[in-house]
Parts: structure tokens; C-alpha cells; sequence
């Protein structure tokens, strides 16, 4: 199995057909057929079906196609790291941000692409912590930038900074602004909260007290403007950090709390696949990443503490 047998698999699954595929890719149909028939033969697997208005991946095609994107989407980025070294940073690179990350440092992370790596091409994809974390297992990106992620294995993870979370909510329903409210308190609450799993993480890291928050819960969520509705038409209160809701906030439609007994704290992450090796690009991008996560933090923009020193590394 070689590259070329995977591009043009990949291209008869995109394309639904072998006709559209070989057009596509400029071959003839009949060289198409051959390459998956030698495909199929040396897996000893049926790749697709076939219908009389073309193709239909099976099982085994749908699992190859993951794993064929993958090693495709690597191979493309060694060629232009090692093509591009030792001249100006140059590739593709997709970073996956939590929607706080996203906020904070989205636009500027844009701004300083566009005006120091013109060659760069940079993708930004929002999404809560845990899709985030599952887009990057699946080499659909690059880097993620989200917040507690679990300890694995195939991550390298890099700690940025650490938010103080609050209790937010219309003032009416959670009491005195920025008066500190205990956690126990807060179960009192009709409390909205992500949906379970790997994001309901970025709340907080401590599984018992997760739970605890999420057996009090009115409604749970998997949508940032969903929570952030609700809130402001009085249907319950969250937890997050002030950078969540910041504009309902500056505007009085909701108030916030520090959290206190014990204080809820979440860390900001950079992470990447384990043992993926950091193309130039991808080094360019994560130091960008960090350095504006920390300019946030020092310009008072995102309401954090840096758990690294901005003068230890090249950021």
C-alpha cells in the first residue's frame, strides 16, 4: 500500500463514483479501477460496494478513509516542512480552540499570521474542550488549545495559563455581585451545565465535584449561545470563568461570583499529538499561541494567572 493507492482510494470516497474520481484526479478510469482492485486485493477487503450510480464505501472502506486522511494530511505537511526549511515558515496548520481561547486570542492569532507568515495557511476551529480534544486524536487538526485535558498518552501537553471560575448568572437569581459564594451554595442553584463527558472537564477537573454539579443541574447544554440565552432570560445560573460571558457582563445583564470553599480552577492547554514530530509551521503556530495567551493575561484582556514564565522560551 503506497501513497498513490490512498490518494485515489481517498478520492473515489469523496467523489462517490469512479468516473467523478478519475476526472478529478486526471486518469483514466480504467487505471482508477486497477489501483483499488490492487488495494483491495492486498488488504484482502471489499472497499466499496458498487450501484449502478456508483460507489458506496463499506465498513472496511469508511475505516481506511480515517486512516488514509491521516497519513495523507502527514505526508503533505513533512513535504512542505522539509521543502520550506531554512526559508520562510510556509504550510498549512489547523488549530482547534476552546470557545474562551477562541475569544481571547482568535483574531489576534489571524492578525499576526497574515502579518508575519504570509505563506502560512492557518485554519481556527471553535469548539468545546472535548470535540476539540476528539478532532485532534482523529489528525482532523493540528493543535488544540482547550482546557483541562484528560492525562493520555498520545497528547504532549503544554500548560498556559489558569482561570479563576465564577458562578454567573442575572443578578437576581445568584445574590450580591462579586460577593464569593460557596461551592455548596451553589448546588442550591438551578445550575445549567455542559454536557457530560470530556467537556463537561473544562468546568472543573475534580471528578467528585463534577458530579456533584452535574446530579444538581436544571438542563444541560452542548451549546455556548444556548447556556449563554438561557442565562440572560433568568432559566439558571453556570460556572465559567468571566472571559465566558464577558459582554453580558460589561453590559449588566448578568452579574458574577468568585466560587469559594474550595476555589474552582481551570488550566489552559496547548496540545498535539505525542508522536507526531512539530513541523516548523506547527512550532510558528504554537509559540504565537503562547505568546498571545500570555499578552492577554498581562494587558488584563483575559482574567487568568500564566502558569509559565513569558521570558523562558522563545514566545
Amino acid at each position: 500500500m503506497d501513497n498513490r493507492q490512498l490518494w485515489y482510494f481517498a478520492a473515489i470516497y469523496e467523489e462517490g463514483a469512479l468516473a467523478h474520481a478519475a476526472t478529478r484526479e486526471r486518469v483514466a478510469v480504467s487505471a482508477l479501477s486497477r489501483h483499488l482492485a490492487n488495494l483491495e486485493a492486498e488488504l484482502g477487503v471489499k472497499l466499496f460496494a458498487r450501484e449502478p450510480r456508483g460507489v458506496r464505501p463499506t465498513a472496511a472502506g469508511e475505516r481506511l478513509y480515517s486512516h488514509a486522511r491521516a497519513i495523507l494530511r502527514a505526508t503533505a505537511a513533512a513535504e512542505a516542512d522539509l521543502r520550506d526549511a531554512g526559508r520562510e515558515v510556509a504550510g498549512e496548520i489547523s488549530v482547534g480552540m476552546a470557545y474562551s481561547a477562541m475569544k481571547a486570542i482568535g483574531v489576534p492569532l489571524m492578525r499576526r499570521v497574515l502579518a508575519e507568515h504570509p505563506k502560512l495557511r492557518l485554519t481556527l476551529t471553535e469548539s468545546l474542550s472535548g470535540s476539540t480534544l476528539l478532532h485532534l486524536l482523529s489528525s482532523e487538526i493540528d493543535i488544540a488549545v482547550v482546557f483541562n485535558p484528560p492525562a493520555d498518552p498520545r497528547l504532549r501537553v503544554q500548560p498556559v495559563l489558569e482561570e479563576r471560575m465564577v458562578l454567573v448568572g442575572r443578578p437576581d437569581m445568584i445574590g450580591e455581585p462579586d460577593l464569593p459564594i460557596r461551592f455548596d451554595d451553589i448546588l442550591k442553584l438551578p445550575l445549567i451545565i455542559l454536557r457530560q463527558g470530556l467537556s463537561a472537564r473544562a468546568i472543573v477537573d475534580d471528578g467528585a465535584l463534577l458530579k456533584r454539579l452535574e446530579r444538581r443541574a436544571r438542563f444541560e447544554m452542548n451549546s455556548v449561545s444556548g447556556i449563554a440565552g438561557s442565562l440572560v432570560q433568568g432559566l439558571g445560573c453556570a460556572v465559567g470563568a468571566r472571559l465566558f460571558m464577558q459582554e453580558y457582563l460589561d453590559g449588566g445583564a448578568l452579574a458574577a461570583r468568585p466560587i469559594v470553599e474550595p476555589e474552582l480552577r481551570r488550566a489552559l492547554c496547548i496540545c498535539e499529538i505525542a508522536d507526531q514530530p512539530a513541523t516548523f509551521a506547527l512550532e510558528t503556530v504554537r509559540r504565537l499561541c503562547i505568546r498571545l495567551s500570555l499578552d492577554a493575561v498581562e494587558s488584563g484582556a483575559w482574567e487568568a494567572r500564566s502558569v509559565i514564565d513569558p521570558h523562558s522560551g522563545p514566545y
